[in-house]
């Protein structure tokens, strides 16, 4: 018999790696939080000094693996993690191709600068060592994650988050209300993880608040696990320009108190839990992922200034100011998605889903890289609304390449399953 499996798995079977289709699924996380406490970013700019944290910065690793497969979505509580400091991360894990590790940033405005952006005097607000400290435990992460695969299911659901949860601050009705739950059940049908995917900005407290904090995203998490949804993980979606939380108080005054992240927070966490809770089971589910590495013509002389002087050592662009960055394509089970290396304005992220394949369309911003705003040729510097997210963005075309290659790759992949209703 075993001659036989020799015979028709060939090299496979002689190399010792008989690969099994069985689906399996692993979560582990880290806290990250400085100690002490570190300044905390918004955006470009100095940092801003902290006197308290509310909740723990954490990174969080979910692998899945099926038929040889094996993919890595990590979630880290930042305003953003650039592929200079993922690919240092990468190089820690040998267990997963280096493409196969997706890394995200939640975009919380209340965490340490990972950019290294220009202080105004000279210098610059990152602190090298918290970098290192943060490579080394995203990395350790996913290490962790790999050494707990264990069989399991899936159930993928996609609804529209109801109540006050996010809006577009630019005009208030255009961002996606949808949210899209994968979760993960063990083989005794505990839960082993909930991903959630949404857009919005975790911004309730600001940089300037004096505070560290994961934001919404931190009771998010709390609240996942105190209703038996295992590990909670969270991807960010098409964010850009501004989808933001909707702590709008009496009189449109925002209330940038821990209390408001804990109602947002934990709102979308329930929101989350009842969409996916009639979601039908997915057993065997496939999976496939591939990706491509895109060139980007870089028109921010910003932008450029930035990574030249960063301390983090960003590779110099390419001849005529170009960049390369990784994008991805996953299918698993019925569910297609895609990464997005920066803030998608919503009008990218809803044709991007209206064109995908899968039965769940799912987006990862910020993902790969954090490019800054993603915008189309058409909305580039065309209202003043869109001032500050076109100087803040590569350039002109950024927006049309993206969305060309990224529906090519989505096109290339095999249709996703299809699952009967429960």
């Amino acid at each position: 018999m075993f001659r036989l499996l020799i015979a028709i798995l060939g090299p496979l079977a002689l190399a010792g790696q008989i690969l099994s289709a069985e689906f399996k699924a692993g979560i582990a996380t880290r806290i990250v939080t400085p100690d002490p406490l570190l300044p905390v970013s918004g955006g470009i700019g100095p940092s801003n000094p902290v006197k308290e944290k509310k909740g723990d910065l954490t990174v969080r690793a979910f692998v899945v693996e099926e038929g040889g497969a094996r993919v890595a979505i990590v979630s880290t509580d930042f305003l953003g993690f650039p592929s200079v400091l993922g690919n240092r991360v990468r190089a820690k894990v040998s267990s997963i191709p280096a493409n196969h590790i997706l890394i995200g940033a939640t975009h919380t405005h209340s965490a340490p600068d990972l950019y290294g952006f220009p202080d105004g005097k000279g210098g610059f607000s990152t602190d090298l060592n918290y970098v290192d400290r943060v490579v080394k435990l995203t990395a350790e992460a996913i290490n962790e994650a790999v050494a707990k695969l264990q069989p399991a299911r899936l159930k993928i659901a996609t609804g529209q988050a109801k109540g006050k949860i996010a809006f577009n601050y630019y005009a208030e009705a255009l961002y996606d209300p949808r949210c899209h739950v994968i979760q993960a059940i063990g083989a005794e049908g505990r839960v082993i993880a909930t991903l959630v995917n949404y857009a919005v900005h975790p911004e309730v407290l600001g940089s300037d608040a004096g505070i560290c904090s994961p934001d919404l995203v931190g009771p998010l998490y709390d609240r996942i696990a105190e209703k038996d949804g295992g590990v909670g993980i969270f991807m960010n979606s098409a964010q850009g320009g501004m989808v933001t939380a909707d702590n709008r108080g009496p009189g449109g005054k925002d209330l940038r108190a821990w209390d408001e992240c804990v109602r947002i927070g934990t709102l979308l966490a329930d929101e989350a839990l009842r969409l996916i809770a009639k979601a039908p089971i997915q057993d065997q589910p496939t999976l496939w992922l591939k990706s491509r590495m895109v060139t980007l013509p870089v028109e921010s002389k910003m932008l450029l200034e930035i990574t030249r002087k960063s301390p983090l050592g960003y590779p110099p662009p390419e001849e005529g100011n170009k960049i390369k960055t990784q994008v991805n394509v996953i299918n698993l089970g019925n569910a297609q998605i895609l990464t997005i290396p920066g803030e998608a304005l919503p009008n990218i992220g809803f044709y991007l889903k209206r064109k995908m394949r899968g039965t769940h369309n799912l987006l990862f911003g910020l993902t790969n890289d954090a490019l800054g705003y993603i915008l189309t040729k058409v909305d580039f510097g065309s209202f003043k609304r869109y001032d500050y997210i076109t100087r803040t963005s590569l350039g002109e075309m950024t927006g049309e390449i993206l969305i060309e290659e990224s529906l090519k790759l989505a096109n290339e992949a095999p249709a996703p399953q299809s699952f009967p209703p429960q």
